[in-house]
């Protein structure tokens, strides 16, 4: 019984007992990245030089807490992708990355490539378009909002997961459990056989692919510029839907990302206040408040 004991608490408290930092906590240190290779790493345990970093070039995007640095120099000039994958955090934000030039722990002369801020578990890719070959690159990954993670990132010639964008604002509850998304086919996609929808709860970790809807020809030969899909929700919650376009040539894209809030509380007759949330709003926070305390009772292995 006692070694039980011991077991579950070296797997469920490590997030409370920490871990040795990684090495390039330190950007003196930063982890020298070459394409196609896979780092595996941890923001555990990790500090800010707050001598080598300035929040006010990244706006709300970032806000520093156990961040570490790599550095990547491209042969050849062109696009990549900063694939970021198998997270596993004490909670369901994720990781934080900053992509950015300049000379190490010298702000002023940093200039902002990308700002990404992911808000879940799952698998993604950051684009940088027009790298210039010799030119280093620095990359700066953090726990998004005070998260602790496990990461694995990969520069690359191709990108792996769904395209990585800021979340869009919350929606206002609704009591229908059916949830239709409309969106059209651009004219800049190209070439498009099929659009994939993904759905996300607030406090799920990771999305889940809901369906995949073709491309539907006209009577002309040509695409369908319209499109539409229907979802059922078993359960109240609030759900972020993603719709990407598979392009034939290129990365996938999103084309579009909406919150959606189902309730089964009765809407409230009165005026709204600003007394605070509407009732059932401060229960789905609840919900997921439940449910991050699981999560670091019970974190993925």
């Amino acid at each position: 019984m006692l070694k039980l004991v011991l077991s579950f608490c070296f797997i469920n408290c490590q997030w409370l007992t920490g871990k040795a930092q990684v090495a390039n906590d330190d950007i003196s240190q930063r982890r020298i990245l070459r394409v196609e290779e896979t780092a595996n790493s941890s923001t555990t345990g990790c500090t800010v030089q707050w001598s080598c970093v300035d929040e006010t070039l990244t706006g709300k995007c970032i806000q520093y807490h156990n961040d570490q640095w790599f550095e990547f120099t491209p042969r050849t000039a062109g696009r990549y992708f900063v694939n970021i994958g198998g997270q596993q955090c004490r909670d369901v934000r994720g990781v934080q990355l900053v992509v950015l030039t300049g000379t190490p722990c010298q702000p002023a002369t940093y200039r902002v490539l990308s700002c990404t801020s992911l808000g879940s578990q799952d698998d993604v890719f950051v684009t940088l378009d027009s790298l210039q070959a010799g030119q280093p690159y620095l990359l700066n990954v953090d726990g998004y909002l005070r998260d602790f993670c496990q990461f694995n990132l990969t520069v690359s010639t191709s990108p792996q997961g769904l395209p990585a964008l800021n979340l869009p604002p919350p929606a206002e509850p609704q009591t229908s459990r059916l949830v239709t998304l409309h969106w059209q086919l651009d004219d800049s996609l190209g070439s498009v056989p099929q659009f994939q929808v993904w759905r996300r709860e607030a406090a799920e970790t990771r999305a889940a692919r809901r369906a995949a809807v073709p491309v539907a020809r006209t009577t002309y030969g040509g695409a369908a510029f319209n499109y539409a899909f229907t979802d059922t929700l078993a359960a109240p919650g609030r759900y972020l839907y993603q719709v990407v376009a598979e392009a034939t040539t290129g990365p996938p894209v999103l084309v579009q990302q909406q919150w959606y809030s189902f309730s089964q509380l009765a809407t409230a007759t009165s005026p709204p206040t600003r007394q605070g949330p509407r009732p059932e709003v401060r229960q789905q926070l609840q919900w997921e408040k439940r449910a991050r305390k699981m999560r670091r009772q019970h974190p993925v292995r």
